[in-house]
């Protein structure tokens, strides 16, 4: 039977563009010194820069520490605006 697990907090703290902390991780898609992909409690979170490295994760208590240049950071389809269907589908359903 599986558990699910009760929804995190999300948190950003970035530290003048050097790095940061990062909670609500559920996984850590993709990663190598120019991109960060991550799934969030918000949806998927894109990491752009330069010398990007994960210093700490704890995928339990969903916490990511990286350090390296950053210089963006881009949510991709947000949880929270995600839409059933189209919008004739919703009006004609």
């Amino acid at each position: 039977m599986d558990e699910k697990k009760p929804a995190a907090f999300h948190s950003l703290m970035l530290e003048r563009q050097k790095g940061g902390t990062i909670t609500g991780i559920r996984e850590v898609i993709s990663f190598d010194e120019k991109e960060i992909l991550l799934h969030t409690e918000e949806g998927k979170l894109s990491i752009k820069g330069e010398g990007l490295h994960v210093k700490h994760l704890d995928l339990k208590s969903g916490q990511l520490s990286l350090e390296g240049k950053i210089d963006s950071l881009t949510y991709l389809g947000r949880k929270k605006d995600q839409k059933e269907g189209s919008l004739l589908k919703r009006l004609f359903h």
